[in-house]
């Protein structure tokens, strides 16, 4: 049975990828870090020793901390948190468990520099409709929950990118872009090492709203009719991302969870 101040590593994957996933802070040591650069997804590095410095990281009351092996660094680092009012859990197992059970790690090397404050910082093009709202909700559920979006005109990405520490994604002739058929959405998936079932299902979805082969999915015309209403309900590009990630917060459960259910009205016929 666990202890009240753990979580398992099954539930915390199912914490990641919503919007009630604690802060994820990894405590291992640079030279543990550095022997194996990978993240488990959402979380950010910063060790036990330096945890004072790095207080906007937990962005809220409650953080889950991860050492090698779920011992006594990370257990007494979360003491630490618990002490300043900080509702700190550890992983059971740590790093090597999520490892050993086959879950997704995200390379670190694949990750963009950070700004002064530790968020990394995405340049796109403004009216994002489908593709532009899709790869925010990816990166701030499974990869930097405090990243900052930049929308701009489309021939300044390239150059806001560069003047301002961020990086461009969906235009053409960068990274972070369309592969053949795919789009960016199936990139950021496979380079950030998240291939699990729903994100892949959901990238077949996104994939055919994104360029126009509804064929693809029977879901996709249903993400395009509501990405398309979004953009037209809303002239403020964040503002869009915030109800956008509403719309793929719903999708991903659903393609997690609920593939299987059907629903019939009416349920109860009224008896002649």
């Amino acid at each position: 049975m666990s202890a009240p101040t753990t979580i398992s590593i099954d539930k915390l994957f199912r914490l990641i990828g919503t919007p009630k996933c604690p802060t994820l802070v990894d405590v291992r040591p640079q030279d543990e870090f550095e022997a194996d650069p990978h993240l488990v997804p959402s979380s950010v590095h910063c060790p036990a020793s330096e945890l004072d410095d790095c207080p906007e990281r937990f962005g809220g009351s409650a953080a889950i901390l991860i050492c090698r092996t779920g011992s006594s660094l990370s257990q007494g680092a979360a003491a630490l948190l618990r002490d300043r009012g900080v509702s700190a859990e550890t992983l059971t197992a740590g790093f090597e468990g999520w490892r050993q059970a086959g879950l997704p790690l995200v390379p670190f090397a694949k990750l963009p520099p950070v700004d002064p404050r530790g968020r990394t910082v995405w340049v796109t093009r403004s009216r994002p409709k489908i593709d532009r709202i899709a790869c925010p909700w990816l990166i701030r559920r499974f990869v930097d929950p405090h990243a900052v979006f930049l929308f701009v005109a489309p021939p300044e990405v390239v150059g806001v990118a560069k003047r301002f520490g961020g990086v461009p994604f969906d235009i053409e002739n960068v990274f972070w872009s369309h592969r053949g058929d795919t789009c960016t959405f199936d990139t950021m998936v496979e380079e950030f090492g998240l291939s699990t079932p729903p994100l892949l299902h959901l990238a077949t979805i996104v994939r055919g709203a994104d360029t126009a082969r509804p064929d693809l999915a029977p879901e996709a015309p249903g993400l395009l009719a509501a990405s398309l209403g979004l953009s037209r309900m809303y002239a403020d590009d964040l503002q869009q991302l915030e109800a956008g990630m509403l719309l793929y917060d719903a999708f991903y459960r659903w393609c997690r969870d609920a593939t299987d259910e059907t629903h019939n009205w009416p349920t109860n016929k009224p008896k002649r």
